[in-house]
């Protein structure tokens, strides 16, 4: 068996594949029309996400048997397709879940206690601290939004904290200990924090939008550690100067590229993403809440049990 790795990723996974008896071959540059003459010869991908895996791809990809995308999200493989073609799709929500909700949770304390708008500040010679008067978590109420794998580690996180935990999925009877089960309304209604964990689909492609921000009760914090088309990067920016939105916390812009790796290239994107960071009430990172190095291995540990036991 012939696997292709489009993309790098810790020594482990090809490692480990050997192990498997599969044959490891490596391509991190070639542009998709170049990986299009020669996917005939792989009964296995392993991608992140340089380069889409759409039908016309998966057509030339004749032995093809499975695809691996080391990460959660799979906007950027044609999976519909995939499995009608009877080829397996492999990814590792649970290897990075972790780290996304430990990263959720720090930028919500760094938000509502300004701890970078006020080291800016220092840096910037000033020593204000009336003006970064911070909020304390305890007694609010944290709504969140797809309660997947991120979604219930970050709930976890919270389990602790003195807060009462609402979410609201597509799926039903998910409540747990940490957290209760909800309309999309009673998230609007009740949350002074709204988290999404959503993975990008139909219904949640730009859902934080001017309507659903104008719907919200109290005025609340928002936090985005999943993807950034899920939420209207203009309608944030108005609502944030208006008060409706006290601040925002996003590891995921809206013009990001598929492959995640680039953002400020883009000419296109500078007057809404100045405006955005011009304004004190923002914690911005680089998509990199599931982004450790322990996250790292365990994704490739997750990837290496769920491929064994498609071999098996």
């Amino acid at each position: 068996m012939k696997v292709l790795h489009l993309d790098e990723n810790h020594p482990k996974l090809h490692q480990g594949f050997k192990q498997l008896g599969i044959s490891n071959y490596f391509d991190f540059e070639s542009e998709k029309k170049i990986i299009e003459k020669t996917i005939s010869r792989y009964d296995g991908i392993v991608l992140r996400s340089r380069i889409g895996i759409d039908k016309y791809l998966i057509d030339k990809a004749s032995k093809l048997k499975f695809i691996v995308r080391v990460g959660s999200g799979l906007e950027n493989i044609d999976v519909d397709y995939a499995k009608k073609k009877e080829i397996k799709i492999i990814s590792s929500p649970e290897g990075n879940s972790n780290a996304v909700g430990e990263h959720a949770l720090g930028m919500l304390l760094s938000l509502i206690n300004y701890m970078y708008s006020s080291q800016k500040e220092i840096f910037d010679g000033f020593w204000h601290r009336e003006s970064n008067r911070g909020f304390e978590l305890k007694n609010k109420t944290v709504g969140i939004i797809g309660y997947g794998n991120t979604g219930k580690s970050f709930s976890k996180k919270l389990s602790g904290m003195d807060v009462k935990v609402i979410f609201n999925d597509l799926k039903l009877n998910l409540s747990d200990q940490y957290a209760q089960q909800v309309s999309l309304s009673t998230i609007q209604e009740e949350s002074d924090v709204i988290s999404i964990h959503t993975s990008l689909n139909s219904k949640s492609t730009n859902l934080i939008n001017k309507n659903f921000i104008n719907k919200c009760k109290k005025p609340f914090w928002l936090i985005n550690t999943s993807r950034g088309q899920c939420l209207v990067l203009e309608d944030l920016i108005e609502g944030l100067k208006k008060g409706k939105i006290l601040g925002a916390a996003l590891d995921v812009i809206e013009y990001e590229k598929k492959t995640f790796e680039n953002l400020l290239s883009s000419k296109k994107i500078m007057t809404n993403f100045l405006n955005l960071v011009d304004l004190k009430k923002i914690v911005i990172t680089p998509h990199i809440a599931g982004w450790t190095h322990e996250s790292k291995i365990k994704m490739v540990e997750v990837i290496l049990k769920k491929v064994e036991k498609l071999l098996k």
